[in-house]
């Protein structure tokens, strides 16, 4: 397959050949005429070149326009026009020299002006046949398979016609006039498909009828000097074109197809101006449907909104009163100040827009509901819209004309629909802002998940005379319990638990930063009581003055089998001593960290030392698990944990610690916390 390009190319070189070897084929018979000899052409050679010049010059614009196929209707016009103007100027040249020439004997050459005929004649063809393709465009802008089928007969009768010229025109006039008649009635069939001109604004019509015009007067100039040159010098050319109907036909095709555009449009502008606006109306519309797709902020679609009821109502002025967010007020206004605004207000009866702004638009649609009149030098009407998004009043929209009663109820239901799409658009706006807002929130939620998973150990300090086990388990994405392991040296380990007051990602933070207390000084090996107070004293510095960390800190020594501990307001230690099969708590005093911030903190804190024995068990958790509450509101309480170890001492730490939590989802019906929960169990061998 050849391109386009190609064809194109292919075409304007044998137009080329064909015209010259017509030139010259005339030429030469005409030469041998007036020399009374015989030139050993046949007569049906000029034939044959004209119709292969028609034929190329026939794609070579067909060809050319479909590389152009995003041309607009103005600019096919205006190749017309230019290609008509060269043409003209070619021919007034030709005109021209003649003149210039006088009386001379060269202008009574007939070689020469068979010459000149054949220039005239290739412009003329060119502008013919160019005309014709763009006509055919316009016809089939708005195509469908019967207007296809018969411009398709149109097209294939007319060329058709041009091997009419191998036939004597003299003899068959009759046949001639039929076949030009029968041309001339299809152009004219075909002349009513005008869908474009509809599709024109104002300026463009004006446009196109300076345009039509001159390709009406381009046509009947070129006519004017085809029959002038078959009178003038019919004994001297060979090929006559006022004796080809093909090209008469064209001729017909192409000022009938002129004439019928230039009666519509002219009759379409009257109109145009109210076409025009509906589309714009729609266009309008469909910008303020389409403003959340396209990354537009509210203020954005407030603007479309004002400009396009502007437009709509041919108002004079007008402004857009916006509630934000923080219950404050702002205008964004249209050919109107600030200063103006408020005497306008002024001007309006009270009541009436009382009782306008208190209208929702969307169940009231009367006209009067929304018109005010106004005594004022420059506007005299008023149409006012309140502007809602999910019940709640988010502006108000002002328009004014210079004349009284200046909006009808046609106008007052375009704003009214332009007015809900700009609600819905805002409210889809906020909801996908809201959207995008939450799936950032949950991101963040989820990168400080992994943060502080990182916080809690991943491996727990363990020795030949005890078993550990730990599980912490927040009841949002992050939560604010923290436990640790630290061993100080082959037989001493620290252990510790602590919980942060509220929840959330500011409970993990503030956890945290115990974890940076407690690795800071554990390695110091200072004592229970020590340690919470350099810890209340570190953390006084840095927790908001609304929060405080409750926490229990063991020192655990295997070579003594002793327990060291103290408590900063954590919930009591339970202890199970496997000799009296029995359960303790140790309640001894302790004030949460950061609850009293100077040196009296450790007047409040208490140390308790013990010693273990095989299969004790002791078990530090965080209030999650004792406040966790049933269908009645009762809580899990001490007690029922305290009986729970009891009963299920003998287990190892990890399946103790299993069994409780599903225990307690259990006693409260749920299969996720409330609140963050936290254990370790700690089993002595």
């Amino acid at each position: 397959m050849l391109s386009n390009k190609t064809i194109i190319r292919i075409s304007a070189l044998i137009g080329v050949i064909s015209w010259t070897f017509l030139v010259v084929t005339d030429l030469v018979i005409l030469f041998s005429k007036l020399n009374d000899t015989h030139s050993g052409i046949p007569d049906y050679a000029p034939v044959i070149l004209l119709i292969t010049l028609i034929l190329s010059i026939f794609h070579l614009f067909k060809f050319h326009l479909k590389e152009t196929d995003s041309v607009n209707i103005l600019d096919l016009l205006w190749r017309v026009f230019v290609t008509g103007l060269v043409a003209t100027i070619i021919s007034l040249v030709v005109d021209l020299l003649f003149f210039a020439l006088g009386s001379s004997k060269i202008v009574e050459n007939p070689l020469l002006i068979n010459f000149f005929y054949h220039v005239k004649m290739g412009t003329i063809l060119i502008f013919l046949i160019s005309t014709f393709i763009v006509w055919k465009r316009f016809v089939l802008y708005q195509k469908s398979r019967s207007l296809i089928r018969m411009w398709q007969i149109f097209e294939y009768t007319l060329f058709a016609s041009l091997f009419f010229l191998f036939l004597d025109y003299h003899t068959l006039d009759l046949l001639f006039n039929i076949i030009l008649s029968v041309l001339v009635i299809m152009g004219i069939v075909l002349s009513v498909n005008l869908k474009w001109v509809a599709y024109l604004n104002f300026k463009q019509k004006w446009k196109s009828i300076l345009l039509i015009l001159l390709v009406i007067l381009y046509l009947w100039y070129f006519l004017s000097k085809i029959i002038d040159a078959a009178y003038d010098y019919g004994q001297i050319i060979e090929i006559n074109l006022i004796e080809n109907a093909s090209i008469l036909a064209l001729f017909a095709f192409i000022f009938i197809y002129a004439v019928f555009s230039l009666l519509v449009i002219l009759f379409n502008l009257p109109t145009s101006s109210v076409f025009e606006q509906k589309l714009e109306e729609v266009i309008n519309f469909q910008r303020l449907s389409q403003s959340r797709y396209t990354g537009q902020n509210e203020d954005q679609i407030y603007d479309i909104l004002l400009e396009s009821t502007v437009s709509a109502v041919m108002a004079n002025a007008a402004w857009l009163e916006i509630q934000n967010k923080d219950s404050s007020k702002r205008n964004m206004t249209w050919k109107i100040t600030n200063e103006k605004i408020e005497i306008v207000k002024k001007n309006l009866n009270t009541d009436k827009i009382k009782n306008i702004l208190s209208t929702d638009p969307v169940r009231n649609i009367r006209a009067n509901r929304f018109t005010a009149s106004l005594n004022d030098p420059d506007f005299k009407s008023l149409l006012v819209f309140p502007l809602y998004v999910q019940n709640r009043q988010i502006g108000t929209l002002f328009l004014l004309k210079d004349v009284n009663d200046g909006f009808n109820k046609d106008v007052i239901e375009i704003i009214k629909t332009f007015v809900n799409q700009a609600c819905i658009s805002i409210e889809n706006f906020r909801l996908l802002e809201e959207a995008i807002e939450n799936e950032r929130y949950k991101e963040e939620l989820k990168i400080a998940k992994r943060v502080q998973k990182s916080l809690l150990p991943e491996r727990l300090e363990l020795n030949e005379d005890f078993k550990i086990a730990a599980l912490s388990k927040a009841a949002d994405e992050v939560g604010g319990d923290y436990y640790d392991t630290y061993r100080l040296d082959q037989d001493r380990f620290i252990m510790i638990i602590g919980d942060v007051s509220g929840k959330g990602t500011s409970a993990a933070f503030n956890m945290s930063q115990m974890k940076g207390v407690f690795h800071s000084l554990v390695h110091l090996d200072l004592s229970p009581q020590d340690f919470l107070h350099n810890a209340n004293r570190a953390l006084s510095r840095c927790l908001e003055k609304t929060s405080f960390i409750t926490a229990t800190y063991l020192k655990v020594n295997t070579s003594d089998k002793s327990i060291e501990f103290a408590r900063a307001g954590h919930c009591p230690t339970l202890y199970y001593r496997a000799s009296e099969k029995k359960g303790y708590y140790f309640k001894e005093k302790g004030l949460g960290l950061g609850i009293l911030r100077n040196d009296n903190f450790s007047n409040y804190v208490s140390k308790t030392r013990i010693n273990y024995e095989s299969d004790d068990v002791l078990v530090l958790f965080t209030d999650g698990l004792t406040e966790a509450k049933n269908s009645l509101g009762e809580q899990f309480g001490y007690e029922r944990l305290k009986t729970y170890i009891e009963q299920n001492a003998y287990k190892s730490p990890e399946k103790l610690q299993g069994d409780l939590i599903e225990e307690i989802f259990k006693y409260c019906g749920i299969s996720y916390p409330d609140d963050d929960y936290t254990t370790m169990v700690i089993k002595f061998i």
